[in-house]
């Protein structure tokens, strides 16, 4: 098996078919891509072409993976490969045997190039990644929910000095960063929070936002901020394409591992004209917010692809370009200079991703107590619709696992209710 890879710091990231923007970090510090230690010389081939928008990445390869099911390997899945690195002088003809078939078969022009333009890496070892596998020391301790309890209101703490001492939006924004997709049904998903901060202006985005998407970075195995303005809509490439010149899947921004977050500010969003490809960017960014699917762009046919991102908006006003599951108005009262220690950010990783993997259930009692409840609450409020209900059970099960618990109780049903009823007061 075959795969055209870009080559990124010391390990393999999934591109072309499989592909994945990676954010590498020890402690708060970026670690910069092997570009940098390795000055580009007329023996090491330039292949980005463009082709993928990894950031610090140098060039591509071809991992040969050999006697491995391709059902094991899926799109957009991040991985680490361990192998022989090799410049061949000429491609060594095919052995006749049953590879033959798949060498016939592939579809990248590039596989077909000597490895003197086209690196090969013989993979001798690779694995699947998780965001646990970006954590820098692996703690050798259960998930108690005592211990996971101290660290929650540690990151709460925080997030609450970071947005300027507003409870209410550092609550939400603790709900949104632990949201998942946990399941699918029909075209309903299951698990997700999209939040939307409203009441933010150049200026305090300036501020609260830079705090923020620092502190994003910092906490994310993949992040990204983008800077949603009329120039970017009518410019960005944010589908995915297949370019059947060179039988390559050019990535999009919008091309992402399972977990990644991105960040919009919507505040320099102006007055003006979309173009035809800002109005199908639109369109993609729409999609992905309430469906949480991607269109990928085959040329002769569109084929929607299903992810699971995290969606943070900071705007003016209520988003119309980004609908969100969640929106609050940002309240802060204070600025103030807030910086986490090494430790502190190692201590949120391992909260955020071991909370995150935690599965969820309930007692049918429980479920009926809710249900008893949603009933009555629609009766009260005719404007109450599913939409509504099925974001108050999120939070609710969301609630839960922030304090490690790995069942809804009726008390986690109380705060997020009360969250709730905050919230809506906040915005009336």
């Amino acid at each position: 098996m075959e795969m055209m890879m870009p080559w990124m710091s010391q390990k393999m990231e999934m591109a072309g078919v499989l592909h994945a923007a990676r954010n590498q970090k020890e402690d708060d510090v970026q670690i910069p891509s092997s570009s940098a230690e390795m000055p580009a010389s007329e023996n090491v081939p330039q292949m980005n072409g463009n082709d993928h928008h990894i950031p610090g990445s140098s060039f591509s390869c071809l991992v040969k993976i050999y006697d491995m099911p391709e059902s094991q390997v899926k799109l957009n899945d991040v991985a680490e490969f361990i192998g022989v690195y090799t410049f061949d002088p000429e491609l060594a003809a095919p052995n006749d045997n049953s590879d033959d078939i798949m060498f016939d078969l592939i579809e990248d022009v590039t596989a077909q190039l000597p490895p003197s333009k086209v690196p090969r890496l013989h993979c001798l070892v690779w694995r699947k990644l998780s965001s646990v596998d970006f954590l820098a020391k692996h703690p050798a301790v259960e998930p108690l929910p005592s211990l996971l309890k101290g660290i929650r209101q540690s990151l709460l703490s925080h997030l609450t000095l970071v947005l300027g001492k507003d409870d209410l939006a550092a609550n939400c924004l603790l709900l949104h960063l632990l949201s998942r997709l946990r399941t699918r049904v029909d075209v309903v998903t299951v698990g997700r929070l999209s939040l939307n901060f409203t009441g933010f202006n150049r200026e305090s985005v300036s501020i609260f936002g830079k705090q923020l998407n620092t502190l994003i970075q910092g906490l994310m195995p993949y992040s990204q901020a983008i800077p949603l303005s009329i120039e970017y809509l009518n410019t960005a490439t944010l589908q995915p394409r297949k370019d059947n010149k060179s039988g390559r899947l050019v990535t999009g921004v919008l091309q992402l591992p399972q977990g990644a977050h991105l960040t919009f500010d919507e505040t320099l969003l102006q007055s003006g004209s979309l173009a035809s490809k800002g109005v199908e960017n639109t369109v993609l960014l729409k999609n992905l917010m309430e469906s949480q699917m991607v269109e990928y762009d085959f040329e002769y046919y569109k084929l929607e692809m299903a992810t699971d991102v995290q969606l943070l908006t900071l705007s003016e006003g209520k988003s119309n370009i980004l609908p969100s599951d969640l929106v609050v108005p940002f309240r802060a009262s204070t600025v103030s200079a807030v910086n986490a220690t090494s430790e502190e950010l190692e201590s949120w990783r391992w909260y955020l991703a071991t909370v995150r993997s935690l599965p969820q259930s309930s007692e049918p009692e429980i479920y009926q107590t809710i249900q008893d409840e949603m009933v009555s609450a629609m009766r009260n409020d005719r404007s109450l619709g599913c939409t509504e209900l099925s974001r108050w059970l999120t939070m609710a099960q969301i609630t839960a696992s922030s304090f490690g618990e790995k069942s809804l109780s009726l008390e986690h049903w109380q705060m997020a209710k009360e969250l709730e009823r905050l919230r809506k007061e906040r915005m009336q």
